[in-house]
This record gives structure tokens, C-alpha cells and sequence, in this order.
């Protein structure tokens, strides 16, 4: 019974994982206050399902999911691309709301409220993945194969861009780069990236429903983020890894169901008013949030 229950803990903290860094990506390295990133992680999420429901093979629906997610990248950074601060993190949240509504409404494809249950278990070159343990493996392999090319990338030349268009976008523009497309590159490695982990977290639960991606999920991804650090991978891998193991405390406290929700809820606002006030850049941050 234990051994399950940290197997499911370990599969979870994965998915976060490579969900935390991608989000990294756009709103660390990149300074895209981007509230719209579970929406990647709903359409990667959906389109992976879908797609193996009807015959696709997992690997291919599995980068499929990060390709339609990453083509919403770049149209939601189409939409935003002379946004910026408070007006562009509006505008993302919007978006968010938008594929949420879609997900909710759009019964025949989706399931609407009902969502898409029996999605099969991941099956590559005939090994099925069926077992929690097997799965565990699965995920730990994609995810350290996500962190470490948005790490490679993050550390590349065009990693540095990505900081610059963040640091002093005009400055850039002035030498002769194009910082719009910057943001668009970014912003769908980013997606990508969480179309990934949208995929693995379908394929894990077997259902999905509108439920899985709404604000309460954009707040926890950022609270994993912030708490880790802004700019920084290893930040954000700790950062899940404590989130994960501090909710989890949570179950232990001799409380009625009714009160465990709510106190969830107090606990990310108490995290980040602490951390936004005593240490802006989260634990191992390099930038501050502004």
C-alpha cells in the first residue's frame, strides 16, 4: 500500500516537473507573465488521449500532443506579442478560461463535463506500461530528457537572448535582434514542453475531465515555480518536490474532508505572500517577479 502510494507521489512529481520548468521558460527566462501555461497542459493532455483513443500509437500521439500545443503557443503569443506585464498575464489567464469553455462545451469531441474516460496505458516497441512501476520508469526517463534540453537550451546562446529580451528588450531590438520572434520561439518550447507533460498526466489517470486544468491549477503551478525560483531549473524541480511533500503532510492532519480543500487553498496564499515577501526570487531564483 505505502509502495504505491510514493509510487504515485514519484509519477505526479515528474509530470510537475517538466510542467514547472516549461513554465520557467517563458516566465523566467523569457519574462512572459504567462497565466494561460495550463492551457498547454489541457490541449497536450486532450489531443494525446484523443488521438490514442483512436488508434494513434502513444509515442507519436505523445509528440503530437507537444506539437498542437506548441502551435497554440504561437498563436497565443500572435495575439499578445505587444502586451506586456499586468495586461499580457490578463490576457494569457483569458486564454486559459477560453480553452477551458471549449473543453466544457465542446461535448462530442471532448466529453464536455463528463470528460474522456478509458484513455489506454502507454505501449511502445510492444512494452505496455501498464503497471505504476513501469509507468514510474516512463516518466522518469521523459522527464529528464525535457529538463535536460530546455536546460541545454536555457544555457545556449539562445538561451542568453531569451534572458536579454527579459532583462532589456530594447536594448536588444537596438543591436538588431528580433525580439518578437524570440518570444515566439520561447513560448513554444514552453508549450511544447507542457503538451508533454499534459500527455503523461492522461495516460496515467486513464480519465481526464475540464476539472484537471482550471485557475486553482494555474495557482499551483506558479506557487511550485515562485517557491523554487524565477530563472532557475533546479528551482523549479525543488520547488515540486516540496509543494508535493508539504500537501501531502497535509493529509495527516486530523481534519474533516470538507476543511482539506480550503486549507490547501489558505496554505498556497500563506507560501506566497511568504516567499514573495521575504525572498522575491524564491528559494534559488535569479530574477525577481515583477
Amino acid at each position: 500500500m505505502i509502495e504505491a502510494y510514493l509510487i504515485h507521489i514519484l509519477i505526479m512529481i515528474g509530470i510537475y516537473i517538466i510542467l514547472a520548468v516549461s513554465l520557467n521558460v517563458a516566465l523566467g527566462y523569457t519574462g512572459l507573465l504567462n497565466l494561460g501555461h495550463v492551457a498547454f497542459f489541457a490541449v497536450g493532455a486532450y489531443t494525446s488521449a484523443l488521438l490514442n483513443i483512436a488508434g494513434v500509437p502513444f509515442f507519436f500521439s505523445l509528440i503530437i500532443a507537444g506539437l498542437f500545443a506548441s502551435l497554440f503557443g504561437f498563436i497565443l503569443t500572435s495575439a499578445t506579442k505587444r502586451l506586456r506585464g499586468d495586461y499580457l498575464a490578463l490576457t494569457t489567464l483569458g486564454f486559459s478560461f477560453v480553452v477551458y469553455a471549449v473543453l466544457i462545451n465542446w461535448s462530442s469531441l471532448t466529453g464536455g463535463p463528463l470528460g474522456l474516460p478509458g484513455i489506454p496505458k502507454p505501449e511502445i516497441f510492444g512494452i505496455a506500461f501498464s503497471a505504476s512501476w513501469s509507468y514510474l520508469i516512463l516518466v522518469a526517463i521523459i522527464t529528464v530528457l525535457s529538463v535536460l534540453i530546455m536546460y541545454l537550451l536555457m544555457r545556449s546562446p539562445f538561451g542568453r537572448l531569451l534572458e536579454a529580451t527579459r532583462d532589456d528588450e530594447v536594448g536588444l531590438r537596438v543591436l538588431g535582434k528580433n525580439t518578437f520572434r524570440l518570444k515566439y520561439k520561447a513560448m513554444m518550447i514552453s508549450a511544447f514542453f507542457a503538451g508533454i507533460a499534459g500527455s503523461l498526466l492522461a495516460h496515467y489517470l486513464s480519465y481526464i475531465d475540464p476539472t484537471h486544468f482550471t485557475i486553482l491549477e494555474v495557482i499551483f503551478i506558479f506557487t511550485i515555480v515562485i517557491i523554487g525560483g524565477i530563472a532557475s531549473i533546479s528551482g523549479s524541480i525543488i520547488g515540486t518536490f516540496i509543494i508535493f511533500i508539504l500537501l501531502e503532510l497535509l493529509r495527516f492532519i486530523p481534519l474533516p474532508g470538507h476543511l482539506l480543500g480550503p486549507l490547501r487553498m489558505v496554505f498556497y496564499a500563506v507560501v506566497l505572500l511568504l516567499i514573495l515577501i521575504y525572498r522575491p526570487r524564491g528559494i534559488f531564483g535569479r530574477v525577481d517577479l515583477e
